[in-house]
């Protein structure tokens, strides 16, 4: 069974046969929670779709494993409101600097009728906003811990990967980078964002507002694709060199974790796969729980 897994607030998720968290609480104690279940579905089969739909579990256990954890890892109840507030700035700004901003810069360069070059440039500008983006909030103390989370959970994976005993000893000594990351299927998107976009302007340029709208409306389609080759890139090991970009990246976004972190992986990994052995016969579809954070 392919895993996978994000790092959240002094914790880390991992899909298995079931949507585990482990927190560590504000007296150092290990808490361990059970979200959901993987859901079988025709949808999780078909390529393209299969990428939406597993993006969407990883968006959706995601949001809802990071209140969770903040809520163990403080002691404090998160609010509904706070929650949805939170999401919505989230996409105000990530609509804004990641969409709108690089439109208009390019829109600035005289480019707009030649749309390839066009969304080239847009899509180099998007690139350099969101390296900037990560390498600004990298030096931030709790992101950093989130991000040594994550280098946690990518070595607790890749000791499960290789039949390791999950203990911290052997977890430790692997790298903190994987090639399902997320972060790979970031520049991958970025990439093809690129590509497709271009393609809009074949017949005639375009105004503006059809390229924000486009750059919205066609996130689903980029990110299906993306996903699909990310899968392609897993499967085919003589082409990670492809995804070598969002390899680099993970040096930003995994730090080395703590024995104590690397605890929590462990904690969360082995809840979610507890009665791994009894529901092997049943075909969990991976599709819905390889991607990772």
């Amino acid at each position: 069974m392919k895993v996978g897994g994000q790092a959240i607030i002094e914790g880390v998720l991992m899909m298995g046969k079931k949507i585990a968290i482990a927190v560590r609480d504000k007296e150092g104690k290990i808490v361990t929670e059970e979200l959901g279940k993987i859901k079988r579905t025709k949808f999780l089969k078909i390529p393209f779709l299969r990428g939406f739909f597993s993006l969407y579990y990883s968006l959706y256990y995601g949001m809802k494993a990071l209140d969770r954890s903040a809520e163990i890892s403080s002691g404090e109840e998160m609010k509904k409101s706070d929650t949805i507030f939170s999401i919505i700035i989230a996409i105000v700004i990530g609509v804004g600097l990641f969409v709108l901003l690089p439109v208009w810069l390019t829109n600035l360069m005289g480019l707009k009728n030649n749309e390839f070059l066009f969304s080239l440039v847009d899509g180099f500008i998007r690139l350099f906003l969101f390296l900037l983006y990560v390498w600004i909030i990298s030096f931030m103390k709790d992101v950093k811990r989130v991000f040594q989370y994550h280098g946690a959970e990518h070595k607790t994976i890749h000791a499960y990967e290789h039949g390791e005993e999950l203990t911290p000893e052997n977890v430790k000594k692997y790298t903190t980078i994987h090639p399902r990351c997320g972060t790979n299927f970031v520049m991958i998107f970025l990439i093809v964002a690129i590509l497709l976009f271009s393609l809009f302007g074949i017949w005639r340029p375009l105004t503006g507002l059809e390229r924000v709208l486009i750059r919205i409306i066609f996130i689903p389609v980029v990110a299906s694709l993306s996903y699909e080759l990310l899968k392609v890139f897993d499967k085919f090991p003589f082409l990670r060199f492809l995804s070598f970009p969002g390899l680099l990246l993970q040096k930003l976004t995994t730090d080395e974790p703590d024995i104590s972190q690397i605890e929590v992986a462990i904690a969360s990994l082995e809840f979610a796969l507890e009665g791994e052995e009894e529901e092997a016969d049943k075909n969990v579809d991976e599709n819905a729980i390889e991607f990772m954070g």
